[in-house]
């Protein structure tokens, strides 16, 4: 099996030169993969902003959110506008735009790229947090994100006592298929592993944007839309195999990519 996965990944990206020395041991993939199988909420499943690009599926546990931390400012301002309209504050940070998408008096939007440390054009997550709600230490909160890869160094550098300020975290991971190439696998592994530590994944949405890549009974959607919730929010750990929720929408015109298979527990409890 080793094997025959080995020669399927080496025909995949021989065109970016990737080496038999390079590639992440099948057992450790699908050992990550496995961590992230879908555990099912105690609250149903909502969708928060548009049907398309930009909303995303959350378990309906927000009542007592403080504030939605939205990193990466889009052409649609819907899931932030749906999270001011419960009673949110909105925080927005984002330096390749000039703003969000529409006007809200519960926005605030910083002209930043959240990274992994703070310059002239970047702040970390925890210094946002702390400039943005210097009165509510403790607060619960709500955080999405989609920062085009940066998601990583971030989840790495914000300590694990901000991370569990955030009661749900919807992140959408870039890069996925570069998960084969074991130099990239151990950074993102990391970054994954340490947000496991104080968050359950509870829902993964295939963004159809690309092609999903796979080698032997690995499948990988590059790109992908993960929500987490706290564990202290948890009832138990059931999985879930209800894949794709009716909920679930295409993020573009291009054909409809399916969670695979090995991305949950079909079948099981």
């Amino acid at each position: 099996m080793k094997q025959v996965l080995l020669r399927q990944l080496i025909r995949i990206f021989a065109p970016a030169r990737m080496f038999p020395t390079n590639l992440t041991p099948p057992e450790q993939l699908h050992g990550l993969i496995q961590r992230l199988h879908p555990l099912l909420p105690p609250t149903p499943f909502i969708r928060i902003g548009p049907r398309g690009d930009g909303g995303y599926l959350v378990p309906d546990d927000l009542d007592g959110i403080t504030a939605c931390f939205s990193p990466g400012v889009g052409p649609v301002s819907a899931f932030e506008r749906d999270c001011a309209e419960r009673g949110m504050r909105v925080f927005m940070a984002d330096a390749s735009v000039e703003g969000p998408a529409m006007p809200h008096p519960a926005f605030q939007f910083s002209k930043l790229f959240i990274g992994a440390f703070t310059t002239d054009h970047f702040i970390t997550l925890e210094e946002w947090v702390n400039r943005s709600l210097p009165h509510q230490p403790e607060a619960d909160l709500l955080l999405q994100m989609d920062i085009e890869g940066f998601e990583y160094e971030v989840l790495l550098a914000t300590p694990p006592a901000l991370l569990n300020r955030f009661r749900i975290i919807v992140a959408e991971f870039h890069h996925l298929d570069q998960l084969f190439n074991k130099w990239f696998f151990h950074t993102a592994a990391r970054a994954i592993e340490k947000l496991l530590q104080t968050h359950a994944c509870v829902h993964i949405h295939p963004n159809n944007c690309r092609s999903v890549v796979r080698a032997g009974n690995i499948a990988i959607p590059p790109t992908m839309e993960f929500t987490f919730l706290r564990r202290d929010r948890l009832r138990g750990e059931r999985f879930r195999h209800d894949f794709p929720h009716p909920l679930d929408s295409d993020n573009t015109g291009r054909g409809t990519i399916l969670l695979p298979a090995c991305w949950y527990r079909a079948g099981s409890s």
